[in-house]
């Protein structure tokens, strides 16, 4: 039964992910923030070595931000699919008298 109620929750918590993502605001939210971070790195001065790495590591912190959330869909379909095998499993056990 705990195998159940973690993808349960693993499913649960995909579907919400995937609403985040399906959020026209957030999604806004993300091209805009890469957008302003590539405009800042290409407008800086060459020689600000400081200041060019931070909107580097900036973009990436953002884009990974997307992939975990990413990441979490696909592993709420992944745990979406084992339920239904588990309720399979327990419907052909049930149907052929082995509960």
């Amino acid at each position: 039964m705990d195998e159940e109620f973690k993808h349960r929750q693993d499913a649960s918590k995909g579907a919400r992910a995937g609403a985040l993502l399906n959020n026209e605001l957030l999604t806004e939210a993300y091209d805009k923030i890469e957008a302003d971070l590539i405009a800042a790195w290409i407008a800086s001065n060459p020689r600000d070595t400081d200041g060019r790495e931070r909107c580097f590591h900036a973009i990436h912190a953002n884009r990974k931000h997307k992939a975990y959330l990413v990441s979490v869909v696909n592993d709420g379909k992944v745990a979406a699919a084992e339920l239904k095998q588990l309720a399979d499993n327990a419907e052909r056990k049930k149907r052929f008298g082995l509960i």
